[in-house]
């Protein structure tokens, strides 16, 4: 989802902001007369952005974390936007930066760990059943997939906080594969603080230009979803013409898409 359709959904959730302050000041951008007489940092900002500022300037550091732990189990609200805006407050003396990256990280574990608790709870051989019930699935590319991840998954959970869609989904198949917790705090915790903190010092150094971060960011979350439907297409073209092989040569396509009890124990 490109991060500008996640603000229209994010808005939806949103209070009515701030007026904008006169025409001509930049996006963003905060007078420091405005500051000085008790302004806010939101009062420049509208929709989505006015409101999580808002949190931020109330709640302070915990703000934060609240916002980031929304992202990762509601990703309609983009890290990419609230990361930099987290910086951006902290530029306008609102928080301490090294506070708020600490607070980001924490939101970001505890939401990774309640997915992580989530696969856990639902379990490989559940999921494996529903997999081979849908078109072109069958149990091979449950293995397969089951193999990778066992084979690349700490890659995988610490390199996925830092990938759009990927940050939130990544902690339910190290939930499923029963991933120790204390590996998944140790590989997650060291992922999201590099990305919060990327983001975090980049909306910092900004100040009022803030929205030049989440436009690159919202490029790489495009390149990402152009990925994965490439992906997706070029799997499905290659299921497809195997299925239509095995028909060819008279081959049941179903008769071994059964999960047997423990088929994916360690």
């Amino acid at each position: 989802m490109p991060i500008t359709d996640s603000y229209a959904l994010a808005d939806d959730f949103a209070p009515a902001a701030a007026d904008s302050l006169s025409a001509g000041l930049p996006t963003g951008g905060v007078p420091a007369d405005v500051l000085a007489a008790g302004g806010s940092a939101a009062d420049s900002l509208s929709g989505f952005s006015a409101w999580t500022v808002t949190i931020m300037e109330t709640l302070g550091p915990a703000g934060v974390g609240f916002m980031v732990f929304l992202d990762n189990i509601f990703p309609p609200i983009p890290s990419e936007l609230v990361l930099p805006l987290a910086g951006f407050t902290s530029s306008q003396g609102q928080m301490n930066i090294v506070v708020a990256i600490v607070f980001a990280t924490i939101g970001s574990v505890v939401g990774a760990v309640l997915l992580w608790a989530l696969g856990k709870w639902i379990g490989i051989e559940r999921i494996a059943r529903i997999a081979v019930k849908m078109p072109l699935v069958d149990v091979d590319d449950v293995h397969n997939t089951v193999a990778w991840f066992d084979k690349h998954g700490d890659k995988a959970v610490f390199f996925g906080r830092m990938i759009p869609i990927f940050r939130s989904l990544i902690s339910i198949p190290a939930g499923m594969r029963d991933m120790r917790l204390v590996k998944f705090l140790l590989l997650t915790t060291s992922g999201s603080a590099i990305w919060n903190t990327i983001l975090i010092v980049a909306g910092f150094t900004l100040g009022e230009n803030w929205s030049v971060v989440e436009t690159y960011a919202g490029y790489f979350q495009n390149l990402v979803i152009v990925a994965v439907v490439i992906f997706v297409i070029v799997w499905i073209v290659l299921k497809v013409r195997k299925q239509r092989r095995k028909k060819a040569a008279g081959l049941d396509t179903t008769e071994d898409d059964h999960i047997k009890p423990g088929q994916f124990d360690s």
